[in-house]
């Protein structure tokens, strides 16, 4: 166990503080920051951080628990806190618990500094034509042919492209290496492999 995690596990009792599950504990360093110290970091649960991080779809059912955490004697906790219900916001149990959470000003431009705030609370994935979740390092099948700007040749529908890569900015592109030029595919125009 890191020294990190170690003095999170410590401040938080050993679980998540934010939803105060005791398993798969692990450290989340809230954004922009990288500094790696608990003064920005809380220890999470695997649920809290695949939905913190948007690599799942966000379950407000589970962020009821923000009703107790939000009164965390820790900043980073209450920054947290501050974001997801934000994300929750058109939920009036989460909008009720804005208007009761308090921030100093320092802490609010911080808790405000990633704009994750002006979001709503979709979570969107790179997916296919059907519907398939797509993750780096996957193969796709492309089911038009697509010409490809820049070049004189076209992709084939059927053409296998292996060990893609996504978009991280734009869930309807992915990257893959097609007659060895490293192109730039539309997911509606793709089926996993």
């Amino acid at each position: 166990m890191s020294s990190l995690l170690t003095t999170l596990a410590a401040r938080s009792n050993n679980s998540c503080e934010l939803c105060a599950a005791s398993s798969s504990l692990s450290v989340y360093e809230l954004p922009p920051s990288a500094d790696g110290n608990a003064d920005d970091s809380i220890c999470v649960c695997e649920t809290c951080n695949a939905q913190l991080t948007k690599q799942a779809p966000l379950d407000e059912a589970h962020w009821n628990c923000l009703l107790t955490s939000m009164w965390s004697e820790h900043v980073p906790v209450k920054v947290a806190a501050w974001r997801m219900l934000q994300r929750m916001r058109n939920e009036t149990w989460a909008a009720d618990a804005l208007d009761m959470l308090y921030l100093d000003d320092e802490q609010l431009a911080w808790a405000r500094s990633t704009g994750d705030h002006e979001n709503d609370s979709a979570v969107q994935f790179h997916v296919d034509s059907n519907g398939q979740r797509l993750s780096d390092g996957d193969t796709i099948v492309l089911i038009k042919t697509l010409d490809v700007k820049g070049t004189s040749f076209s992709a084939r529908a059927g053409t296998v492209v292996k060990n893609i890569r996504l978009v991280a900015d734009n869930v309807e592109q992915v990257e893959g290496k097609v007659e060895n030029q490293q192109i730039v595919i539309l997911t509606k125009y793709t089926r996993k492999g």
